[in-house]
């Protein structure tokens, strides 16, 4: 499995080296490996997941959230159990419908900050 160093992570999903150790730090993207040096490491499936992280990020989802929602998919990805499946989808199907809500309140800001912005025109 080809690995990156952080700053290649960092390059690839428009985050900061500050970021990403923080979130490793906190435990939702630990480095998927350490070199014999002791530098983190990480996959393209680490890639993937912190681009899931940034995309619930403007949404204010919480770290305990954005843990939570990974720790679905994580699951989702190997469960087996129809019944445990289930219970995942119901869990995915809470996030989904908390993004479009906060998604709408964003739609609600930004048509409030473009009104402003035409009346600032007028003078």
């Amino acid at each position: 499995m080809q690995t990156m160093h952080i700053g290649e992570l960092a390059e690839r999903t428009g985050l900061s080296l500050r970021t990403i150790r923080h979130y490793d730090e906190v435990g939702i993207l630990p480095a998927s490996s350490r070199s014999e040096g002791g530098f983190r490491l990480y996959t393209e499936d680490d890639v993937e997941r912190l681009l899931l992280i940034r995309r619930m990020k403007p949404l204010g989802f919480s770290l305990e959230e954005m843990q939570a929602l990974l720790d679905v998919t994580d699951q989702w990805d190997t469960e087996t159990d129809p019944d445990r499946r289930e219970l995942l989808r119901a869990s995915l199907d809470a996030f989904r419908a908390s993004a479009a809500e906060r998604r709408e309140k964003l739609v609600q800001t930004l048509a409030r900050a473009d009104e402003f912005i035409d009346r600032l025109n007028r003078y």
